[in-house]
């Protein structure tokens, strides 16, 4: 079977030039190969993933070919089989498209740069050092089991990998200092499916949506970090609130340190990092200047240099246990000098990326390099510096480690790529019987037009959607169906949302359905190490993802948490620390407990905060509008005051194919043209003036314009121009004093901390 499947897969390469020949017109052969192919994949999938996606792929097939038989609302006239096949397997529209691209093309160096990190040893040194950071505070080993699935979660591809890899560590622990079978599951499930909403990697669906959203990987990076950093600190406070609740304590410390010293550590920790970044930064920056092309050399030199001190400095502590439990909390500065080397790979990736402008895949390659090198030579320098012999420092133990990262790099690699082929599957449905328009107009139909309702539908198909799939699988699916609909239905009411956070609302709540019953599949391999029930694992992680599954519709709104319309430091960091304290409010409202069990009216106090910090112009637009409504008669006059790269927005009315008139709201990039005709002529507009309506007259191919959906004879029934206002973020102010009136009357009735207790908050 894995024979006839390789032919069939590489029957485009070897008959490439035939198949050319006679696209649309594939003969007998063709189609056998075709069938064979798409029945060998179903199989593949059911193999490596389990039956649900391949049940949704062979739903996506079945609806291709009996389209006419299926109910009014989503029928279509079918396929033959020969379309059905040639679209599937021999074009770039199914199978071989574009996310299987991505995937053998970036996917795989990063799955294989995380493969080698573990057999390293790298996944037990971030997780003993989150403990030993964490595990002495409330809850510690809880905190710690988010930590460590953060660090494992930036680099994994599957959220059900990344529970059953540190959950094996970290959810008996959790059970240990008196967290329920099912909390403890669940707390490591809500860190696990975060991991997957974390840059660099998000579970690979960073690379795809550089493809499907048309921006660079470095933007996809800057958008998606905010959300998914603000939602592990929520997880953290979340679970320091059940540790609260349940009266508990850390684990036992071996040295006691006072706050003046644990201040001091973490203030030089951090200057120290803050000094290495400017070394690191501007010394290669001056190498390069000076040293022109040989500076790869110079580099090269120096890590080897900076490799080598930091093994002599790792040689320095006991090397780290690597048993399954951690019965005593680990001292933090021998545990995170043990392994600082390992750093060095994940900063030759961040440097590559972020400074050398490098392709994902290239940068991940030369970080892989240096893994390669580190995996083969840690052991035997080690054996040097500590003066110590036997098969653990022998070179041999090295190679070993390296074939097991590969092996298992290769294997983790088979259910993306079979992933990614199959969701091709759908993709391929969905461009061949134009199912995406359908979905549109029944979530339309089910919402009454309504756009809380439209985003609440879309949210619910994108989870039932990405029930049982993996992350990659997950993502094609939900953007393929779902990112239309919004994008659509939000224009007709009057909501332009970038792209990019269109596909973070679908991919949030695909990725939600890991832990969401009754299909939770994180759930249950989470249950299965913690002994509890399945479906209340589900449920209680649900509970604790709450506050990811708000973020969605915040930034729907409130595009700033994305950075998008960020306009310098100031307005950073107030966006940056409105967002933290308001995901800590609103966990502790969805808690039922800040400095103590909250009463209703505190809690729906504490959910007005957060929502006001998350969206101030909520309130604020009811005072001051953000748009002036201007009429289309001044369009000409308009388009000529509008700054370049500022948006031009416009109300437009038109009919569909149906003969229904609709409208929507488009808004278009201004350029840098003189004057208002040329500035129009830029955009791929031309109009013409009818009965006292200003009407699209021409719309030039490949114009921004096109790009909008902007059609001839649509009417121009406004512009809506930015109102000039005080700043949003004055609804701070009420709100913060709100929140402080909580907590006064909150601490007066709290009870008092132990001495050697943390403090609640």
């Amino acid at each position: 079977m894995a024979l006839v499947a390789a032919f069939c897969a590489s029957y485009i390469y070897i008959f490439y030039a035939a198949l050319a020949d006679r696209p649309g017109d594939p003969t007998v052969y063709d189609l056998v190969i075709a069938v064979v192919g798409l029945v060998l994949l179903l199989e593949a999938t059911r193999r490596a993933l389990g039956p649900p996606l391949m049940v949704v792929a062979s739903v996506f097939l079945l609806y291709t070919f009996a389209g006419p038989y299926m109910p009014e609302v989503i029928a279509h006239k079918g396929a033959s089989l020969a379309k059905g096949m040639s679209h599937y397997w021999l074009t770039t529209e199914g199978v071989f498209g574009v996310a299987l691209g991505v995937s053998t093309g970036m996917v795989f160096m990063f799955v294989l740069f995380g493969s080698l990190l573990e057999s390293a040893g790298a996944g037990n040194y971030f997780i003993r050092t989150a403990f030993a950071g964490l595990g002495h505070m409330r809850g510690g080993p809880a905190k710690a089991a988010v930590v460590s699935s953060a660090m494992t979660g930036l680099v994994s591809g599957s959220s059900i990998a990344n529970v059953v890899t540190t959950g094996t560590f970290t959810i008996p622990l959790m059970k240990k200092v008196g967290f329920t079978p099912e909390k403890a599951g669940a707390v490591e499930v809500a860190s696990s499916t975060n991991g997957q909403l974390t840059p660099p990697v998000m579970g690979a669906a960073a690379f795809l949506m550089v493809e499907y959203v048309g921006i660079s990987y470095i933007e996809v990076i800057k958008h998606a970090f905010l959300p998914a950093i603000i939602s592990y600190i929520a997880l953290v406070y979340i679970v320091h609130l059940e540790a609260c609740k349940m009266g508990l304590k850390g684990m036992k410390r071996r040295v006691t340190k006072t706050l003046a010293q644990t201040l001091l550590g973490f203030v030089s920790a951090f200057l120290f990092m803050i000094v290495m970044g400017a070394i690191t930064y501007f010394g290669l920056g001056w190498i390069k200047t000076v040293a022109g092309g040989f500076t790869i050399y110079i580099v090269v030199v120096l890590l080897a240099i900076a490799y080598l001190l930091l093994i002599m400095l790792a040689c320095k502590v006991p090397e780290l246990e690597t048993t399954t439990e951690i019965t005593e909390l680990p001292p933090l500065g021998a545990t995170a000098q043990a392994g600082y080397y390992f750093l060095l790979p994940i900063v030759v990736l961040m440097w590559c990326l972020v400074v050398e402008r490098l392709s994902p895949s290239l940068s991940a390659f030369w970080a892989t390099v240096l893994m390669i090198v580190i995996v083969l030579t840690q052991r035997p320098l080690k054996g040097f510096f500590r003066k110590a012999t036997g098969a653990d420092y022998g070179f041999g133990k090295g190679w070993n480690d390296l074939i097991t990262g590969m092996v298992s790099g290769a294997k983790n690699m088979i259910g993306i790529g079979v992933a990614t082929s199959a969701a091709g599957i759908v993709v391929g449905t969905v461009t061949l019987t134009g199912i995406g328009l359908v979905m549109t107009e029944f979530v339309e139909f089910i919402s009454g037009g309504n756009l809380m309702l439209i985003l609440v539908f879309t949210a619910g198909i994108s989870l039932l959607l990405g029930m049982g799939l993996p992350t990659t699988a997950n993502y094609i699916v939900v953007s393929t169906l779902m990112a239309p609909v919004i994008v659509s239905l939000g224009a007709q009411n009057g909501l332009i949302v970038p792209l990019i956070a269109v596909h973070l609302f679908v991919f949030y709540f695909g990725i939600l359905a890991d832990d969401t019953p009754p299909v939770g599949l994180a759930a249950f391999a989470a249950a299965g190490i913690s002994g509890g029930e399945p479906i209340r694992t589900g449920i209680q992680g649900f509970t604790y993802d709450i506050r990811t599954a708000i973020l969605p519709f915040i930034f729907i709104f409130n595009t700033e948490l994305l950075m998008i319309g960020v306009q310098n430091t100031f307005h950073l960091v107030v966006v940056v620390t409105a967002a933290v304290i308001a995901m800590l409010v609103f966990a502790a409202a969805t808690q039922g407990f800040f400095l103590t069990k909250s009463r209703i009216w505190e809690t729906i106090a504490l959910l007005l905060v957060a929502f006001t910090l998350f969206r101030p112009g909520f309130f604020w637009d009811k005072v001051y509008p953000e748009l002036n409504v201007e009429p289309a008669s001044k369009l000409v006059e308009i388009v000529e005051g509008i700054p370049t790269g500022e948006p031009l927005r416009m109300e437009l009315k038109g009919e569909k194919l149906d003969g229904r008139e609709f409208t929507m709201t488009v808004m278009l990039q201004m350029g840098d043209e003189k004057t208002g005709p040329e500035r129009l002529q830029g955009l791929g507009i031309e109009t013409r003036e009818e009965d006292g309506k200003i009407l699209i007259d021409n719309v030039m191919f490949a114009s921004p314009a096109e790009r909008a959906k902007i059609d001839f004879d649509q009417e121009i029934l406004s512009l809506q121009v930015p109102n000039e206002r005080p700043p949003k973020q004055l609804m701070f102010i009420p709100a913060l004093m709100l929140l402080a009136l909580v907590w006064f009357l909150q601490r007066r009735r709290a009870p008092k901390a132990e001495p050697d207790a943390a403090p609640a908050v």
